[in-house]
């Protein structure tokens, strides 16, 4: 991943008064979800997909980009504008962020569907076609690899 940095990806913009895109995906994929003046949230319910969890601490739950920003680098970001990722990382229109267990976050990294998957087989369908509806729009190359993994997965809609 030559000359890729997460830095080259500003995330976490401002999206509405104190609330940044994280802040916003908390709140709309938690239950119940309360935030303080800075738009914190201060309870709530977060079920992850990938591993079947359930938290009530936002601090257990990380903000998955479901095409990591390092794949993106790899697959046609190096060559955009700052802008064009910014909007890549915050983008809450597609299936790009997700609220997930912090660990399962972290263990995924910057992996592609041939290198991870999510535990639940129950939701392959839905993470594989989510990573080709993102790839697909800012139309990121897919390598024999990515496409072979992500075509079982598809075997589980």
């Amino acid at each position: 991943m030559g000359g890729y940095s997460r830095e080259k990806f500003p995330h976490w913009a401002k999206v509405s008064g104190e609330c940044d895109t994280r802040e916003t995906v908390l709140k709309r994929d938690g239950q119940d979800v309360r935030t303080d003046a800075q738009c914190r949230p201060t309870a709530g319910t977060w079920h992850s997909p990938y591993d079947g969890a359930t938290w009530t601490k936002a601090s257990d739950v990380d903000i998955d980009h479901t095409v990591p920003l390092g794949q993106a680098w790899e697959s046609g970001a190096a060559s955009w504008t700052t802008d064009h990722r910014k909007e890549f990382a915050n983008d809450l229109v597609r299936p790009q962020l997700k609220a997930v267990t912090d660990n399962v976050n972290q263990a995924k990294g910057d992996k592609a569907p041939d290198e991870w998957r999510p535990a639940l087989k129950a939701d392959w369908c839905a993470y594989a076609t989510d990573w080709i509806t993102v790839k697909s729009y800012y139309q990121l190359t897919v390598t024999d690899p990515e496409k072979a993994a992500l075509t079982d997965m598809l075997n589980y809609c």
